[in-house]
């Protein structure tokens, strides 16, 4: 069977687009006699049960003058680290992510001043509700960014990527053989790895004095994914 001598084929799956555009490195073949080439494009997702949270921990103050507004800070400050800490959570898994004290511009021709601090905060899953709760009773009033991750994360992009390539090998025989030629060597190959983005809202809460405690909220983990783009160039015979 008589075949012409230019051979460039390509799969590209319209969901794939977005992701083979960010693929910089990826070269651009010309379609001439001399390039007998096949190119495919795979991507495969993995999800797994978060072993991890990262709680986004903090407070902001009431407008008032400067020195106030440090001072009840600090006083805030203390009982949401003392709370953390009687909940068992180590300090090492503890860390600051911001702390300052700034004037309050939303209070035209005002001298008032709002002190603002946050942390992070690691624990288990199954405890994520308990230790948010324990912050906020003790006066963490912007909480509530919870973040569900892997210890591991390592492991589970290797498992897409692992996925993604097994894919365009086999998107690449069934091309070939659709097309009545032998697949030849692999010519050239790049990745991408990523991971879906989940908005997180910020929680304000005010606990008022005297009311009766409420239970904690009912926190259900996300499941955690990572996505892996293969791109591959694949000589024909």
């Amino acid at each position: 069977m008589q075949f012409t001598r230019t051979f460039a084929l390509a799969v590209l799956l319209f969901a794939a687009l977005p992701a083979l555009a960010q693929l910089a490195s990826q070269p651009q073949l010309k379609i001439e006699s001399a390039n007998r080439t096949l190119s495919v494009t795979a991507t495969e997702s993995v999800t797994a049960e978060p072993d991890l949270a990262i709680l986004h921990v903090g407070f902001q103050t009431a407008p008032t003058d400067a020195k106030s507004a440090y001072a009840g800070g600090a006083r805030t400050s203390n009982a949401i680290m003392d709370a953390l800490k009687s909940a068992g959570i180590p300090a090492s898994d503890i860390r600051s992510e911001s702390q300052y004290l700034q004037r309050d511009y939303t209070i035209p021709e005002s001298y008032k001043y709002r002190l603002t601090q946050q942390w992070t905060v690691r624990t288990g899953p199954e405890r994520a509700a308990e230790i948010l709760d324990s912050a906020v009773r003790a006066g963490a009033n912007t909480s509530g960014q919870n973040e569900w991750t892997v210890k591991d994360t390592r492991a589970l992009e290797e498992q897409a990527l692992d996925k993604a390539a097994g894919r365009a090998r086999e998107n690449a025989a069934v091309l070939a053989k659709g097309m009545g030629v032998r697949l030849g060597a692999l010519i050239y190959v790049s990745n991408q790895l990523s991971a879906p983005v989940y908005p997180r809202p910020m929680m304000q809460a005010a606990l008022a004095r005297g009311a009766e405690p409420a239970p904690p909220l009912a926190i259900e983990p996300q499941k955690v994914s990572r996505e892996a783009t293969v791109y591959a160039v694949f000589a024909i015979e």
